[in-house]
């Protein structure tokens, strides 16, 4: 079978380069256009020499349109109005849409469940392999440890990052709802601040953090009478994140069409 074409947008920016590296150095995979916005400076530059890689003869473009023609699939880390665009256009063109974008909205669900009618869509509030695990572990833990266990889920995250919680965050916590089998926009708890009285039954905590470089750091709390126990994830580098949108891409190849996440990927809910 002949290599993967893969579309990387917002190749431009930090994860955008990353992807643009992972793929290249994989097997099987293909950079086959690099897209940024309207108005980027880097417009026209080779991809390969963005990433530090070297020239890979992939000019980055604002046409989507010719962008996707020929192509497998589209590895989409960028913001939620440009999402919902290139999952209709992935739906469009019958392609694979590997999405890490964070802080949709209910609409921007709707759309993105809408393309997934006819594009293979892979969708995940983390790509990385080890948070995925993770999620299952804290599954487990909030059914083993029950609503005895306050759950409070911490994150941080570079200074530079736009929504909170972290897509991340919230996998965990619609992990410990699963767990607990409730709904978490029922039990969550997003911010603290002045006379809050104590703390509600079963809720689900959230605290965030923003500063420096950092690239992302969950810990989830199960806090009892006496005990706590805490499960933790430090990503140090973007190419984690690359590299499992990469390996959901390899994996919707050929797939039908539908609505998938990482725990699909990696086989985590057989």
């Amino acid at each position: 079978m002949s290599d993967m074409k893969l579309v990387v947008v917002g190749a431009g920016g930090r994860m955008g380069r990353t992807l643009v590296r992972i793929v290249s150095e994989t097997p099987g995979v293909t950079v086959h256009a690099a897209i940024e916005r309207d108005g980027s400076p880097v417009i026209g530059e080779d991809a390969g020499i963005l990433a530090g890689i070297g020239e890979i003869g992939v000019p980055l473009t604002t046409d989507v349109l010719a962008a996707v023609v020929g192509a497998d699939g589209i590895l989409d880390f960028t913001a939620p109005a440009a999402t919902v665009e290139f999952a209709e256009l992935a739906a469009q063109a019958r392609i694979a849409h590997i999405i890490g974008t964070t802080g949709c909205s209910a609409e921007d669900e709707a759309r993105i469940d809408a393309a997934a009618r006819h594009a293979t869509v892979v969708k995940s509030g983390n790509m990385s392999v080890g948070v995925n695990l993770l999620a299952v572990l804290v599954e487990q833990a909030a059914r083993a440890l029950g609503p005895d266990f306050d759950v409070e889920i911490l994150e941080m995250h570079h200074r530079h990052k736009v929504d909170a919680p972290s897509g991340t965050a919230l996998l965990l916590g619609e992990a410990a709802a699963r767990g607990r089998d409730i709904k978490l926009d029922d039990y969550a708890v997003r911010s603290r601040d002045g006379y809050t009285g104590p703390r509600p039954q079963g809720a689900i905590g959230f605290a965030t953090l923003r500063g420096g470089s950092v690239v992302g750091d969950h810990t989830v709390y199960f806090a009892g009478a006496g005990e706590r126990l805490e499960l933790r994830h430090v990503a140090e580098d973007r190419a984690q994140f690359a590299k499992g949108a990469v390996r959901a891409a390899l994996w919707a190849r050929g797939r039908k069409p539908g609505r998938y996440d990482m725990a699909d990927v990696l086989g985590l809910k057989d």
